[in-house]
């Protein structure tokens, strides 16, 4: 069964350790998500995910599901769980994000959105409807309401009429949620997604509306799309105030270790973002001491470990040296490397703060953190 529970809240902030319970385990919050879009994260195996990195919780995302391999196949393998032998929770987006990013390829009407396959151009329809129909064959243990993700810059208007297409969403795939049945045995939950852009308002009224639905848990959306960091932190104080603090709070998208310690002492208990992967793969690493670009000339020559005080295997047998001439060379091991030390190192922060948190100690501890973790070695 669904459950979630507060266990400490610091005494000088809104950050808060709490304990989400799902069908297929206990997720430890604060809490980062690897993100595996199509059911992978990317380069890295399961075992290496669950005992090295120490992920608890994985994200995968329901646009590029439903276009390959194609529901069908996941409900014939019994959902994806089985299907990618993957069996910690999951949660999926919606797709709406990657609707968003298609925005010379897809209509938006209050009734859903038409779009074109970014692999070979054929038309789909997403409705807030057969998205819950489509979570339900994904079978994960939380499921993301249809929403206009709205870029930035935007208008008020814009940001006004967007948000009201996906509060209609909300309505209907709420219904959908309501009226049907999770497909595995196990219960499945629906997050509302709270949007209005930068505009205080806005994400006033989006958050009254959304909580009308009394959902399990809810998510902020509409953030790290290219606004300032005061301006998100900003939203999120307005939308936290706001929130009630027996539902867990997952903010969509963010982002660096800097800004998820900053979102955890606003009180954001769930995170997801591609940076570590993604940025991995492109050789930038995330340490302790601060950013590293292991391309730069400056670490030929040095054989320390990728980072001296991780506690994770790779990153004391392997010296930055050694891994930047994997990445010079076009080994597909450096990629590989950098990807498994940087999700390390995300799931090591939020563990990091989680404990802080229970020692009410987690404001020194954050203030005392984070200017190495921005800081450009």
């Amino acid at each position: 069964m669904m459950n979630f529970k507060i266990i400490k809240e610091d005494k000088n902030t809104k950050a808060r350790a709490g304990l989400l319970q799902t069908s297929h385990g206990y997720v430890e919050t604060p809490i980062f998500m690897p993100v595996g879009t199509v059911g992978s994260v990317k380069g890295i195996l399961n075992k290496t995910l669950e005992n090295e990195i120490k992920a608890q919780i994985i994200l995968a995302n329901t646009y590029h599901l439903y276009l390959r391999p194609g529901i069908e196949i996941i409900k014939r393998a019994g959902g994806l769980h089985y299907f990618m032998s993957w069996n910690k929770p999951i949660l999926t987006d919606s797709g709406g994000y990657q609707v968003f990013s298609l925005a010379e390829r897809r209509k938006i009407t209050n009734e859903g959105v038409r779009f074109q396959s970014h692999i070979d151009g054929s038309y789909h329809w997403f409705t807030p409807e057969n998205v819950v129909e489509i979570q339900r064959i994904i079978g994960s243990d939380i499921m993301m309401a249809l929403d206009e993700c709205t870029p930035y810059p935007c208008s008020y208007e814009y940001a006004e009429k967007s948000m009201h297409i996906t509060h209609n969403w909300l309505k209907k795939g709420w219904e959908k949620f309501k009226t049907t049945e999770p497909l595995y045995g196990y219960e499945q939950t629906y997050f509302p997604i709270i949007q209005g852009s930068i505009f205080k308002e806005l994400r006033i009224k989006s958050t009254e509306e959304v909580l009308k639905y009394n959902s399990f848990g809810i998510a902020i959306g509409g953030l790290s799309v290219g606004e300032p960091v005061d301006l998100m932190y900003e939203m999120i104080e307005t939308v936290i105030s706001i929130l009630p603090a027996s539902k867990p709070r997952y903010l969509m998208g963010v982002g660096t270790p800097a800004n998820i310690l900053e979102c955890i002492e606003r009180g954001i208990d769930m995170f997801d973002c591609v940076m570590p992967t993604r940025n991995g793969r492109n050789g930038m690493l995330f340490t302790s001491k601060g950013i590293i670009n292991i391309k730069n000339e400056k670490w030929k020559h040095d054989f320390s470990p990728i980072d001296e005080n991780s506690e994770l295997k790779i990153d004391k047998l392997y010296t930055k040296a050694y891994l930047r001439h994997l990445f010079i060379s076009g080994e597909m091991l450096g990629p590989i490397i950098a990807s498994i030390h940087n999700l390390y190192f995300y799931l090591w922060l939020v563990s990091m703060a989680r404990k802080k948190i229970i020692e009410n100690d987690f404001y020194s501890w954050k203030n005392s953190i984070l200017k190495q973790l921005v800081e450009r070695l």
